[in-house]
C-alpha cells in the first residue's frame, strides 16, 4: 500500500490483476474514491432522485394507493415511492387474500374494545375500501371471487357458537345500512358436511365476503402507478428522516433524497422510524398445499375469532394464523416460522379441514401485520410535512385503498 501524491488517498487496490500475474497491457491498480458511499450521477439525480414533490415510504397496498390517488388528484406532482425490500415488505404480497370485513365473533370482540358506533363505522369503512379496490383495479385483474365467508365452530365450542348465532340478527340490522342489505350473516350448518370438515358443529356464513389474488393485485396496482408516471425504487431502506427548513431529507441505504412532503406507509414497521406511533407488529404464518384432487372447499373460512383462516386457491388450500399460541413471540418484525405454529396449523389441516385426505405442504411463509388497541387505522400528520397511514389491524386488503386516499387528502390540504 502507498499514498496517492495527488489527493492524499492511502487506499488503492489491485482489481484488474488480483494474482499479480505480469501483464504490461493491463493496469494494475485503481484508486478507491467512493467505494464506501453511494453517489448518484447527473443522469441518476435528474431522472430518478431529485425534485420529488412527495415521497412515499412503502410500496404496499396503502403506499401505492396513495401514489395513485395523488396523481389522479394532482397529475403535475412528482411522486416517488421508496421500498426497502425487493418486493413490498410486510403483508401486501404475503397475506391470505381475504376480501372480508369481519366474522361475528370478531365483531363481538371489537365491541368489547370500542363503541357500537365505531364498530359500524369500521365495517362501513372496510366495505367501501373493498369496493374501491375493485373499482380501481377491476375484478378480473385481482381474480376477485365472491363465494362467501364462513365462521366455523368446533364441537367443543357449543356455548360460544350459540352466543354468536344469537347475535346474527343484531349485526345484520346494525350493518345492513353500511352493506346495503340486511341479509349479511346466516346460519349455514347444512353446508358443513359438503365441505368435508371433521369436528365442526356450527357455521355462520357471510354472503358478502370474497377472495382475491394478492400477487395479481399488487402487479396491477404497480402497473397503474407506472402509467401515471410514479417512480418506484426498491431495495432502498430509510435510515433516518431529517427536517431542513421546508424540506425533508431522507437518508437511505442507497443515498440521500430530498422532498417537500413524506407519507409513511410502512404499517407494522411504522414505529421503527417514529417510535411514538402505537403500532404493534403481528406475524402471520401461512402455508399452501400442493394441488388436491377433488378439493371440496370454495370460499374463505375463519375460526377461533379469526386467529385461524383458510381458503381455496388453484385447487390448493391456503391455511394461516396461530399467532394467539404465543402473542409475545409473534409480536416481531422478523419473518420466519416457529415450530409450535407449524405443528398447530398442520394438525388442524389434517384433523379438521382435510380429514382422511392425502395432502402435501408446498409453501411456507410469513407476513407482518400492524395492530393496535384502537380498531381504526392511524392516518394523521406526525410532524410538519410528514404524514402516516398505518395500522390496518390485519384488514389491509379491505382498508388499504381508502387509507391511502385518506392520507393523500391530508397532504393535499397541507399544500394549500
Amino acid at each position: 500500500m502507498g499514498e496517492c501524491k495527488c489527493c492524499g488517498l492511502e487506499d488503492f487496490i489491485n482489481i484488474y490483476n488480483p494474482y499479480n500475474f505480469y501483464n504490461p497491457f493491463q493496469p494494475k491498480t485503481i484508486f478507491l474514491t467512493s467505494m464506501t458511499t453511494n453517489t448518484f450521477s447527473y443522469w441518476e439525480r435528474t431522472a430518478f432522485v431529485d425534485n420529488a414533490d412527495v415521497i412515499i415510504i412503502g410500496s404496499g397496498l396503502v403506499g401505492l394507493s396513495a401514489a395513485l390517488h395523488l396523481k389522479k388528484q394532482q397529475p403535475a406532482l412528482k411522486v416517488l415511492v421508496l421500498e426497502r425490500g425487493f418486493l413490498p415488505t410486510g403483508a401486501s404480497t404475503k397475506n391470505a387474500g381475504f376480501a372480508c370485513f369481519g366474522t361475528v365473533s370478531e365483531q363481538i370482540a371489537y365491541l368489547d374494545r370500542s363503541s357500537e358506533e365505531e364498530v359500524l363505522r369500521m365495517v362501513d369503512y372496510k366495505w367501501r375500501g373493498l369496493q374501491r379496490l375493485r373499482q380501481n383495479l377491476g375484478d378480473d385483474n385481482i381474480d376477485y371471487q365472491q363465494h362467501g365467508g364462513y365462521e366455523l365452530f368446533r364441537s367443543d365450542e357449543a356455548e360460544k357458537a350459540e352466543y354468536c348465532i344469537d347475535q346474527v340478527g343484531k349485526f345484520n340490522q346494525l350493518f345492513g345500512q353500511a352493506i346495503g342489505s340486511p341479509d349479511i350473516y346466516s346460519v349455514a350448518d347444512k353446508k358443513i358436511s359438503g365441505f368435508g370438515f371433521k369436528g365442526v358443529s356450527r357455521m355462520i356464513c357471510n354472503a358478502f365476503e370474497g377472495q382475491i389474488d394478492t400477487g395479481k393485485m399488487m402487479r396491477t396496482l404497480l402497473n397503474k402507478v407506472y402509467d401515471q408516471g410514479v417512480l418506484v425504487l426498491n431495495n432502498c431502506e430509510i435510515q433516518k428522516i431529517e427536517t431542513e427548513n421546508n424540506s425533508i431529507n431522507l437518508l437511505t441505504s442507497q443515498g440521500n433524497f430530498k422532498t417537500g412532503k413524506v407519507i409513511l406507509a410502512t404499517n407494522a414497521f411504522a414505529n421503527q422510524l417514529f417510535p411514538g406511533l402505537k403500532v404493534t407488529p403481528g406475524r402471520g404464518q401461512v402455508l399452501v398445499t400442493k394441488p388436491i384432487a377433488g378439493l371440496k372447499l370454495t370460499g374463505t373460512y375463519h375460526f377461533n375469532e379469526g386467529y385461524y383462516y383458510f381458503r381455496n386457491i388453484n385447487n390448493r388450500v391456503l391455511f394461516g394464523g396461530g399467532r394467539n399460541i404465543d402473542f409475545n413471540t409473534e409480536q416481531t418484525w422478523e419473518f420466519g416460522q416457529t415450530e409450535p405454529v407449524r405443528q398447530k396449523l398442520t394438525e388442524y389441516l389434517k384433523e379438521m379441514v382435510l380429514p382422511n385426505q392425502n395432502f402435501e405442504i408446498d409453501y411456507w411463509w410469513s407476513g407482518i401485520m400492524g395492530f393496535g388497541e384502537d380498531i381504526s387505522p392511524i392516518v394523521k400528520q406526525v410532524e410538519p410535512n410528514i404524514f402516516c397511514a398505518v395500522r390496518c389491524n390485519g384488514m389491509g386488503v379491505a382498508m388499504g385503498s381508502l387509507v391511502g386516499e385518506e392520507v393523500v387528502e391530508l397532504v393535499l390540504s397541507d399544500f394549500l
